[in-house]
C-alpha cells in the first residue's frame, strides 16, 4: 500500500479462512491482513491498518494490467482474481486449508496459484511479513525452503517453478500457460510446521472445495436468494473458531465507522448475542452441529462468571484484554486510534441473555434435549434476568455513557424468561422457580408496555422516557412479545422505518449523534435486514423482497458485508466482514421463505 494513496475500498477485499484465522485479500492480490496464529493474534500482514511497514503478501501481474473479474468458486471458500495483460491472462486462485481428511491441521496453510492463459505473463510476488505493533521483522532460518521465525511463531513459504522469494523484496517470474506457479504459506505457533510440496498442494484445495460444496449442498433450493444465503453461511462458518466453537464477530479491528474519526473498535472476539443470532440461522438451515458446538463453548467460556453472561469473551473463553491503542499505526483511511482489546467486555447488557435463551429454545425446537449442565446454565441466566431486569443496562449498542432503561433490552429480558419457561415444559424445574420466572415475566411485560411505549406515536421507544427510536426494536415480530397483528407492533415497525431512515434501503440504529461520541457513523446494515424480516413477518412480503434485493446491491462484489454503510456513497464501513450482518441476511431470507409459504393458493 502506497502511503500517499487512498486506502482501498473495503468491498474490494476478499476473505480467506481456515476457521482459526483469516486473511483479507485486496483486489490487486495483496494479503493486507492476517493475524497469527488465531483471529485475535498479532498481524503478520497488517498493511490494512499499519501501512506498508506492517507487511503484505502480494501475488499478481508485474506490469500494469486490467482486472477482468473476481469471484468465489461456486459454494466454496476458494477465491479467484483474473487480470489481462498485453497478450495474456493471469489468474490468481487461492484458499486456506482448514481440514485434511476430516482432521484439523496443526498448521495454517494458505495456497496461492498463478496461472497464465493465451500467452506467458510476467508476475510479481512481494513477501514482506512483519509481526505486531512494532512491525517486527522475522529471523530467517537457512534451509531448503524459506522459514521465518518470531520466537514460537514460525512461517514457511514454498514456491514452485524455481521461484525464490526473500522477505521484504519483490521477486518476478514468467508464468507460462500450462505451468502454474504455486505458493504455499504455512503458519504454526509452538508446533512443527507442516511442509507441503507446492507441486502437490493443489490437491488439498480440490479436497477443500469438495468439502465446502458438500456442506452447502444440504441447504434447500427453496430458500430465496440462495446464492447470497450460502455465501453468508460460508462466511459465518469461516468466522467460527473451530477448536472451541466460538464465532468471532469479525476478523478485523479498528476499521472505522466514521473514516478519519475515533469510532474504531476491536471485533476479534466472541459476543454471545451475535453468536446466538448466527446460531439461529444455522439451525433454521439444518446445521445443528454449529449450534451444539456454540453451546458447548458457551458452557466452558461462562463457567467462571455464571450466572453473569459476559458481553464478550475471547475465543477460548477468557477475559477480553483491556482496551489499548497502537501508537505507531496510522489506521485505515487515517482513522486513529487503532485499538486492541474491547472495553465493552465489562458492561451489563441485558439483551444478551434473551438471545442465548432463544438459541437454546430453538435447539430444543429442533428436537434436541439440553443436557443437565446446559440446562443448569440456562436456569442460572434466567434467574439473573428475573432478579436484575429492573436495573438499567448499556444496551445492544454498547453505549459508552450512563446505563439506561433500554426498551429493546427489557424486551429481550422478557424473551429470556419466556423461552426459559417454554424449555421448562420439557425439562426438569421446581414449581417455585417456575412461579418466580412467570411472575417476573408478567411484571416485565407490564413495565415495558407502561414505560417503553409512546401511545401518541404508537411506537416503542429507545429507552424509558426518551422520544428517540431504536432500530433494534425491529426484532419485535420474532419475539412473540406482541401478537402478529398487533397495532403496537406495526406502529413500531413503521415508525422506525420512517424516523431512522438513512435513505432507502438503509437505516440508522438510533438518531445520529445520540451516543456521546464525537463524529458521525454510517447506517447499520443488520438493522436493514431486520426490517426485511419484520416486513415479511407482518404480511408485507413484496415490500420486504424489494428491500432485500436493494440491500444485496450494497454488498461487495464477492457478496461480503461489513457492519455499516455510508448513506451518501454506499461505501462499506466498520469491521469487515461482519458476522452479525451475514446472520441477519440469512434470517431475513428465511422470513421471506416462510412468508411465501403462508400465502394462500388461489
Amino acid at each position: 500500500m502506497n502511503p500517499a494513496a487512498p486506502s482501498p475500498a473495503l468491498a474490494g477485499y476478499g476473505l480467506l479462512g481456515d476457521t482459526r484465522t483469516a486473511a483479507l485479500v485486496s483486489a490487486d492480490g495483496g494479503i493486507d491482513w492476517l493475524c497469527a496464529p488465531t483471529f485475535d493474534g498479532d498481524p503478520v500482514f497488517g498493511a490494512l491498518l499499519g501501512g506498508p511497514k506492517a507487511g503484505t503478501f502480494r501475488a499478481g501481474p508485474a506490469r500494469p494490467a486490467h482486472r477482468l473479474g473476481r469471484r468465489y468458486r461456486p459454494h466454496t471458500a476458494t477465491l479467484e482474481t483474473a487480470w489481462t495483460t498485453d497478450g495474456g491472462t493471469l489468474t490468481l486462485t487461492e484458499a486456506m486449508i482448514g481440514e485434511v481428511a476430516g482432521q484439523l491441521l496443526p498448521t495454517t496453510l494458505l495456497v496461492r496459484r498463478l496461472e497464465a492463459a493465451d500467452a506467458p505473463v510476467r508476475a510479481a510476488v512481494v513477501f514482506d511479513p512483519r509481526l505486531g505493533e512494532r512491525h517486527g521483522r522475522p529471523r530467517v532460518r537457512p534451509g531448503p525452503h524459506l522459514v521465518c521465525e518470531w520466537g514460537a511463531l514460525a512461517m514457511s513459504l514454498g514456491c514452485s517453478g524455481g521461484l525464490r522469494v526473500e522477505p521484504g523484496t519483490t521477486a518476478e517470474v514468467t508464468v507460462v500457460p500450462g505451468r502454474p506457479v504455486v505458493l504455499v504459506l504455512a503458519l504454526a505457533y509452538a508446533e512443527p510446521l507442516v511442509w507441503v510440496d507446492p507441486e502437490a498442494a493443489w490437491e488439498l484445495v480440490d479436497a477443500d472445495e469438495r468439502r465446502w460444496q458438500e456442506w452447502t449442498s444440504g441447504v434447500s433450493n427453496g430458500v430465496p436468494f440462495r446464492d447470497a444465503v450460502l455465501r453468508s453461511l460460508l462466511t459465518l462458518k469461516l468466522l467460527t473458531y473451530s477448536p472451541s466453537g466460538a464465532p468471532v464477530a469479525a476478523p478485523t479491528t479498528s476499521l472505522p465507522e466514521d473514516p478519519g474519526g475515533v469510532r474504531n473498535w476491536d471485533y476479534r472476539y466472541a459476543w454471545p448475542r451475535d453468536a446466538s443470532i448466527g446460531i439461529a440461522a444455522f439451525l433454521a438451515l439444518g446445521k445443528d452441529g454449529e449450534a451444539l458446538n456454540f453451546l458447548n463453548w458457551l458452557l466452558h467460556a461462562s463457567r467462571l462468571q455464571r450466572p453473569r453472561l459476559p458481553a464478550l469473551l475471547t475465543l477460548t473463553g477468557g477475559h477480553v484484554p483491556r482496551e489499548r491503542t497502537l501508537q505507531r499505526w496510522p489506521g485505515y483511511a487515517c482513522s486513529a486510534p487503532v485499538r486492541t482489546g474491547n472495553g465493552a467486555a465489562h458492561q451489563h447488557q441485558l439483551d444478551g441473555y434473551g438471545w442465548v435463551l432463544d438459541a437454546a429454545w430453538n435447539l430444543v425446537g429442533q428436537g434436541h434435549r439440553l443436557n443437565s449442565e446446559t440446562w443448569r446454565a440456562m436456569r442460572g441466566f434466567t434467574d439473573l434476568v428475573a432478579r436484575r431486569w429492573p436495573e438499567p443496562d448499556a444496551g445492544i449498542w454498547e453505549i459508552r455513557d450512563d446505563p439506561a432503561h433500554h426498551a429493546h433490552s427489557k424486551i429481550m429480558g422478557w424473551l429470556a424468561l419466556d423461552r426459559a419457561l417454554r424449555i421448562a415444559d420439557s425439562h426438569r424445574i421446581s414449581a417455585r422457580r417456575r412461579r418466580r420466572w412467570d411472575t417476573a415475566r408478567a411484571a416485565l411485560t407490564a413495565d415495558i408496555r407502561a414505560r417503553g411505549f409512546d401511545p401518541a406515536r404508537n411506537t416503542y421507544t429507545r429507552s424509558y422516557g426518551s422520544p428517540d427510536l431504536d432500530s433494534a426494536l425491529l426484532i419485535l415480530p420474532v419475539t412473540g412479545f406482541e401478537a402478529p397483528g398487533s397495532a403496537r407492533l406495526r406502529g413500531t415497525v413503521d415508525a422506525v422505518a420512517a424516523e431512522l431512515s438513512a435513505g432507502y434501503p438503509l437505516l440508522y440504529r438510533y438518531p445520529p449523534g445520540r451516543d456521546g461520541l464525537p463524529g458521525d457513523e454510517g447506517a447499520f446494515l443488520p438493522c436493514s435486514f431486520w426490517l426485511v424480516q419484520a416486513l415479511a413477518l407482518t404480511g408485507r412480503t413484496a415490500e420486504a423482497a424489494g428491500l432485500f434485493d436493494a440491500l444485496l446491491g450494497l454488498g461487495g462484489p464477492l457478496g461480503l458485508f461489513s457492519e455499516e454503510a455510508d448513506p451518501g456513497t454506499g461505501a462499506l464501513l466498520g469491521n469487515y466482514p461482519q458476522a452479525l450482518t451475514h446472520a441477519a441476511l440469512v434470517q431475513a431470507a428465511l422470513a421471506l421463505r416462510d412468508a411465501a409459504r403462508q400465502v394462500p393458493e388461489l
